[in-house]
């Protein structure tokens, strides 16, 4: 007599959203979480490599922020995108490592080869430039305006879905967005052509959040 097929895990059923993923995790299936990290691994490293500006910082806190939703997965409510409570912790993970110590300066190459590697843009000269300069000059930003500058010019999200992720209202993502633009602009006065600044930002969002 054949013995009755197993029982797929989460992970392995089509289709499963990652709501259910987290909730098949939290009741103890042991591949539910590894498909949320493969999932949006690629998109937490882009958020914090473009906070810290640093890729070996960057890896850190990512798996920081991963390490603490493995743990902390039973304190999701469902209030919120699965993916805005990952952008959360990793905002947080991020914001915590700019507060304990100053991120090594890295070379501009360095910066983006890694960002090439893991978030590639299109192979043109224009557009590489134009991200390394972007990338320098948000280090120089205070935290709380680089992060709400990244996820809204960078990663494409709306003030609102910021606001979710940044835990303040969104008058105040608002206003640290402006900020934040007012201290870059005479900074990248000399990227007369934004056109060019702007097709960098949304191709690198729509990516990003298009996966």
């Amino acid at each position: 007599m054949n013995s009755p097929p197993e029982t797929p895990s989460a992970a392995e059923r089509p289709a499963v959203t990652d709501a259910e993923l987290l909730t098949a995790h939290i009741n103890g299936d042991p591949h539910a979480f590894s498909e949320i990290v493969k999932r949006h691994r690629d998109r937490m490293w882009a958020v914090a490599l473009r906070t810290l500006g640093d890729p070996d910082e960057a890896a850190d806190a990512v798996q920081d922020a991963f390490v603490s939703a493995y743990r902390k997965a039973a304190t999701f409510r469902g209030e919120a995108a699965v993916t805005t409570w990952l952008h959360r912790i990793v905002v947080n993970a991020c914001l915590d490592r700019m507060r304990r110590k100053s991120v090594r300066p890295v070379a501009d190459d360095e910066l983006i080869e890694a960002a090439e590697r893991e978030t590639p843009l299109p192979d043109q000269t224009v557009e590489r430039e134009v991200s390394m300069e972007v990338s320098a000059a948000l280090k120089l930003l205070p935290s709380d305006q680089r992060a709400a500058l990244v996820l809204v010019d960078m990663m494409g999200y709306s003030v609102e879905d910021a606001a979710h992720v940044l835990q303040v209202p969104s008058g105040t993502v608002k206003s640290r967005c402006a900020r934040g633009r007012a201290k870059l602009a005479p900074i990248l006065s000399h990227l007369r052509n934004r056109t060019d600044l702007d097709r960098v930002s949304s191709a690198k969002g729509a990516e990003l959040r298009d996966g």
